[in-house]
């Protein structure tokens, strides 16, 4: 069980580790005078990021200021559940969003979905969350983000950032970009982890660059400098979401039933900004 203290001596230790991540290296060069050579040398820009928004979910209750709640069956991806409110709530410092077997409206299953739009958006920064994952078939659990103006322009007009995304009971760790280039395309890569435990999750996304992270070690890069391939998108606002899904195009239509319920672990979520 984690304590509120422990959390902020771990927040403020990530602040100061946070300004020694590199961000893009270059070269410099000078002349040897001995013998008239030129040698390079690496010089590595590295980003300091300053802590503009976070949840430690250490209150009672969620914040209703930071986060609110798509509900019923959405109609996407073929997906089993219906989202409820109830289906998340706060335990021993972490957000719990648990899936039920449960009829609810036509749905077998229940789980939640939560998001911060039209409480928190931001345009780049580094976007984290400490997260422990449920294993299993049927399972779909992300951390994600999509465009502000998603009700104005639509999908995937506005974009959409996956930070994370599981499915099933493999290692496997999604983390894909979704926008318009004359129609819906994608990016994305993986990288193996063990879902079951806990780890930090995350982009930094800044003018030219998403990069995908788990426990900071780096596995993807999407280019989005000067707009090229039509990723305009990514150069506006975004807001966070949090969720669930059970069953659908992605992890397949079966649902291992034995597992249920089943929950996802956020122990915080985090937002940072660059200030170099």
């Amino acid at each position: 069980m984690k304590t509120s203290i422990l959390k902020k001596n771990i927040l403020a230790a990530l602040v100061v580790a946070l300004a020694f991540t590199s961000l893009s290296s270059c070269s410099k060069s000078k002349s040897d005078p001995s013998n008239n050579v030129i040698i390079k040398t690496d010089t590595v820009v590295k980003p300091v990021y300053a802590l503009v928004w976070s949840d430690e979910f250490d209150e009672a209750d969620i914040d209703a200021t930071k986060w609110g709640f798509d509900l019923g069956n959405l109609g996407v991806n073929n997906e089993k559940e219906f989202y409820q409110a109830k289906n998340a709530a706060i335990a021993n410092g972490n957000l719990v969003i648990t899936a039920n077997k449960e009829l609810v409206s036509g749905q077998p299953y229940t789980s939640a979905r939560m998001k911060t739009q039209d409480k928190f958006s931001m345009t780049y920064g580094r976007i984290e969350a400490r997260i422990k994952l449920p294993m299993g078939q049927g399972m779909w659990p992300a951390f994600w983000m999509l465009g502000a103006n998603i009700n104005t322009v639509s999908w995937p007009q506005c974009g959409e950032i996956d930070i994370m995304e599981h499915i099933n009971a493999n290692n496997v760790i999604y983390g894909t970009m979704h926008w318009n280039n004359n129609g819906h395309v994608s990016y994305g890569n993986t990288t193996m982890s063990t879902p079951a435990d806990y780890h930090v999750y995350a982009v930094e996304w800044d003018s030219k660059q998403i990069r995908w992270y788990v426990d900071d070690t780096l596995f993807q890069t999407g280019n989005i400098y000067g707009n090229v391939n039509n990723t305009g998108a990514f150069h506006l606002p975004f807001f966070i979401l949090l969720n669930l899904a059970v069953g659908g195009d992605f992890p397949g239509a079966t649902v291992d039933e034995s597992i249920l319920p089943a929950s996802m672990y956020v122990d915080y979520v985090r937002v940072y900004k660059q200030t170099n």
